[in-house]
């Protein structure tokens, strides 16, 4: 064998031994190819095989110095070489088309997960979106609630409408709040209370309907939005007022209860702030809440008032009649008040309720009211009265006892009236009550009169000495008064 021989042959068997690990390959990989590519995959398999077998033959050919043409041997590794490129050319085409028709489908793919992104994106944000305004409906209706629960509260409208600002302006995203009340007398609209001020200068307010903005919304009955207070010409015509402030936007909302408007309410921010629909609708919501609370203040403060006017008149009318009885007798001028104080003295002293201390005051003012029905022939006598007339003097109890039991504002009043002349020890009248059957106000009343008629003169006898009127007093405890309450009168007087 020649060098160039010999050196052919083993150039020749590293390509026997990548042929074969080719061909392994492809027999491994056969399962795994797609049909469609499965005729082509077994030409080349089958052209692997065809080299390793012309290899072979030429290695046989070297070793045995077989006689062999060559030139049919070269053209037949051409025409298998070239139909070798060829295959592997259209298995390349075909790899390649599904490799473009896979990124297509990748591409498409994509584009569709970035469109379900956007769109998860979009449904995600609404869902937020819905959720910060369902938790700022939540907060609306928390602060609506609150609010409800200050006007059942209480009833002071300055307390109410301070809290009702606490409650409400930062709810609004604003900065500082105040409430104006409207004056019905001088058609203007004036300080009621404010919240979130740096100074006292909204306190000065006062602006008549239909002039600047809370004056125009109060006329107009609406809501009235100036965007920036520091463009000037607007309608806000208290700008010396609020100067050091330095508030930017301006809203106000007439207070309308009944028909009726009742205020105004206004709020600052001291940034630009744009409202959206639910805003206004929080807003104007609150506004009826404030409108409702400041009319049931109102309402209940005339309901007072009325009633200590009534209150007062109908003590005036007592007072009245008490004065008109002493001006039947001169002598008793003043005794009437006298003895009212101090049954109410003894009667603290006592620890009687007040709202039974007007009853007992009202009751010793009454005391002798009976004897309005009495002949003056009788209630004048400067003698000594006969039997009937005493008779007819003892019927003054009954007397009251009829003319002010019909009175259902006087009736808790009568324990004095007609209990005042029984006695501790059964012998009084009209009805001859003993003990403590005798109400504890016509007790402590049948002493503090006695104490004053003895120690004031009469017309029959001068007046007797505190000393001497206090042992008389005493003597008659057990017997005309109740001896638990003789020593707490002596001491109290």
């Amino acid at each position: 064998m020649t060098p160039s021989q010999l050196l052919s042959t083993i150039l020749v068997i590293p390509g026997i031994i990548f042929l074969i690990a080719a061909a392994r390959l492809c027999v491994q990989t056969r399962r795994q190819v797609p049909l469609s590519l499965a005729g082509k995959w077994q030409a080349l398999t089958s052209l692997i095989l065809f080299f390793i077998a012309g290899y072979l033959f030429f290695i046989v050919i070297q070793i045995r110095q077989l006689v062999f043409p060559v030139e049919i041997i070269t053209g037949l590794v051409f025409f298998g070489g070239s139909l070798f490129v060829f295959l592997v050319i259209g298995l390349s085409r075909l790899t390649i088309a599904k490799v473009q028709e896979t990124d297509r489908e990748i591409v498409r793919a994509n584009t569709s997960l970035v469109r379900k992104n956007t769109e998860l994106e979009k449904e995600i944000a609404a869902r937020l979106e819905a959720e910060g305004r369902a938790r700022a409906r939540l907060q609306h209706l928390t602060t609506l609630h609150a609010i409800d629960l200050v006007i059942t509260a209480s009833l002071d409208l300055r307390l109410t409408m301070k809290l009702f600002l606490e409650q409400t302006v930062s709810q609004l995203g604003m900065d500082a709040g105040a409430i104006l009340l409207l004056n019905t007398h001088t058609q203007t609209l004036d300080h009621g209370a404010d919240w979130g001020f740096e100074g006292m200068g909204i306190r000065q307010s006062r602006v008549r309907l239909g002039e600047g903005g809370a004056g125009i919304a109060a006329y107009e009955r609406r809501v009235f939005h100036i965007a920036d207070l520091t463009e000037l010409p607007n309608p806000f015509v208290r700008h010396a007022l609020l100067q050091k402030e330095k508030f930017i936007t301006y809203y106000a909302v007439p207070l309308i209860a009944k028909g009726q408007v009742k205020g105004v309410f206004e709020i600052f921010c001291r940034r630009r702030f744009e409202a959206e629909p639910e805003w206004f609708d929080f807003f104007e919501a609150l506004a009826i809440q404030a409108a409702i609370a400041i009319d049931n203040a109102t309402l209940f403060r005339k309901l007072q008032d009325s009633n200590i006017e009534l209150t007062l008149a109908y003590d005036t009318t007592i007072e009245g009649w008490a004065k008109a009885l002493e001006l039947r007798d001169s002598e008793t001028e003043g005794h009437t008040q006298r003895v009212a104080e101090l049954t109410l003295k003894v009667a603290c002293a006592l620890g009687i309720r007040e709202d039974e201390l007007d009853h007992v005051r009202r009751g010793a003012l009454l005391h002798d009211i009976g004897k309005m029905a009495v002949p003056d022939t009788v209630l004048m006598n400067p003698g000594p009265l006969t039997e009937e007339e005493q008779q007819i003097m003892r019927r003054h109890p009954g007397f009251a006892f009829d003319l002010l039991s019909p009175i259902h504002y006087l009736r808790p009043a009568l324990d004095i009236p007609y209990c005042h002349h029984e006695r501790w020890d059964g012998a009084g009248y009209p009805r001859g009550l003993k003990g403590e059957q005798i109400p504890l106000a016509a007790r402590i009343f049948s002493i503090a009169d006695n104490w004053d008629a003895l120690i004031s003169a009469r017309r029959y006898r001068e007046a007797w000495p505190p000393a001497k009127v206090a042992e008389h007093i005493r003597s008659l405890a057990g017997t005309q008064f109740d001896p638990n309450l003789v020593d707490i009168f002596l001491a109290t007087v």
